[in-house]
């Protein structure tokens, strides 16, 4: 059995921009996410359900910093695996973002079929 660390190496810097790039894109996506959902439990209009802003704004925040904190994990294993010459870990980026937008969304809908007021 090997119990040897694997060699670590410095990657072409331009993966490591691109890792950079990705990373730093995830993050615009999550502030934007955390932006709006603040804005949605300050400025929305009153819905007829009690606390409906807060019920929308609220899972936008928690998206926003749960995108946030998974890219920060996928940035890391990307680098190492970089820096190790392997194969790129599976990013469950899409999976998170897309799966919380569905559900803010249907959120949203059942909030608007109430109306606002």
């Amino acid at each position: 059995m090997n119990d040897e660390e694997p060699v670590e190496r410095d990657p072409d810097v331009r993966f490591s921009f691109a890792n950079e790039r990705t990373f730093l894109a995830w993050n615009r996506t999550a502030l934007a996410l955390i932006a709006t959902g603040v804005a949605a439990t300050q400025l929305l209009p009153k819905f007829h359900v009690t606390e409906g802003r807060r019920i929308l704004g609220l899972p936008l925040v928690a998206l926003g910093a749960w995108v946030a904190a998974a890219s920060l994990r996928h940035w890391r294993a990307n680098e190492k695996a970089l820096r190790r010459g392997e194969p790129l870990p599976r990013s469950p980026m899409p999976f998170i973002l897309a799966g919380g937008v569905v559900i803010i969304g249907v959120i949203g809908a059942v909030l608007a079929a109430y109306g606002a007021g």
